[in-house]
């Protein structure tokens, strides 16, 4: 069965930004979705712990060719990383300005996201059938060279919106009509 998992990135939740309205989108279509609640905070964000819950899923074979991820912020390069070490497939990654291998947004950022990098991204293509990277030019965390570079590395599609700084409710995204025609 057709099933999505939608992912909070760092110090974020389950209930911030469009995540709770784009869960509400796929539910009210039918479909299943699942938004874990990742741990947050330094000392307790971190890729083991992370993919800890994520394997739970996993686990209870939920995670299939048949799932559709979608990643906001850290969390694409987490589910890449997961994909990749956990040789699992599934049927479309959707991330939401994802970057690797990225230092410098400030000291609690990068020491809860330096665990999440990996060096072969290249090697999440595998992994998925298509693979969808939305991104802007005015992101404040994050260059905006560095979510091209993440795009150019992985993307079959790519969706750049300009200043649409981190596509988060910071940058008015309270919702996402974007994302809903790549779902």
């Amino acid at each position: 069965m057709e099933n999505y998992f939608i992912i909070h990135g760092s110090f974020s939740s389950p209930y911030s930004n469009w995540i709770g309205w784009l869960h509400d989108f796929i539910e009210d279509n039918g479909k299943q979705v699942y938004v874990p609640d990742f741990p947050i905070g330094i000392g307790y964000q971190n890729y083991e712990n992370w993919s800890k819950l994520l394997k739970y899923y996993l686990d209870l074979r939920l995670i299939n060719e048949n799932t559709t991820i979608i990643g906001h912020s850290i969390a694409p390069v987490f589910i890449a990383k997961f994909l990749i070490q956990n040789k699992v497939k599934v049927k479309k990654l959707i991330f939401v300005c994802g970057f690797n291998n990225y230092l410098g947004i400030n000291k609690e950022y990068d020491a809860v996201n330096k665990s999440m990098y990996l060096d072969n991204l290249e090697n999440v293509k595998q992994y998925a059938k298509e693979i969808v990277c939305f991104y802007s030019n005015n992101d404040p965390y994050v260059k905006y060279e560095v979510e091209k570079d993440f795009a150019d590395k992985i993307a079959t599609k790519q969706v750049f919106i300009p200043n649409a700084g981190h596509i988060n409710s910071e940058s008015g995204y309270d919702t996402f009509e974007d994302i809903v025609g790549y779902l």
